[in-house]
């Protein structure tokens, strides 16, 4: 049984959000807080604060310590996109579109990955 963690509507569009998450996939918990750590992208610690979040879930839940815990799933969905007009030439409209994400975290035991 695994442990999950969720962050809503972030801010930040899933293209910038996917390029850290890679980085942790697959890792260790440990491991992978160590990796986002060192990022110098702000985004980092959101991740980071959702991977915090799933081990304490995994913990409470599981009773399993955070050093046999491994990073089972990551990734980014699309969240619903803020739509705004910015004033363009001869009177018209230009759209901005602001997106935003939803990122999730699942942790596990690592032996009982392969059940």
């Amino acid at each position: 049984m695994a442990a999950s963690a969720t962050g809503k509507d972030t801010g930040v569009s899933v293209k910038k959000v996917k390029r850290i998450i890679d980085l942790v996939r697959g890792k260790k918990v440990n491991e992978a807080l160590e990796i986002l750590q060192f990022q110098p992208s702000p985004i980092a610690s959101r991740v980071a604060k959702l991977v915090r979040s799933a081990t304490a879930n995994a913990e409470n839940e599981l009773l399993s310590r955070a050093a046999d815990l491994k990073i089972v799933e990551i990734y980014a969905n699309e969240g619903s996109r803020l739509k705004r007009f910015r004033p363009r030439a001869r009177g018209r409209t230009g759209v901005v579109k602001r997106r935003n994400s939803h990122i999730t975290v699942v942790v596990d035991e690592e032996q009982n990955i392969g059940e």
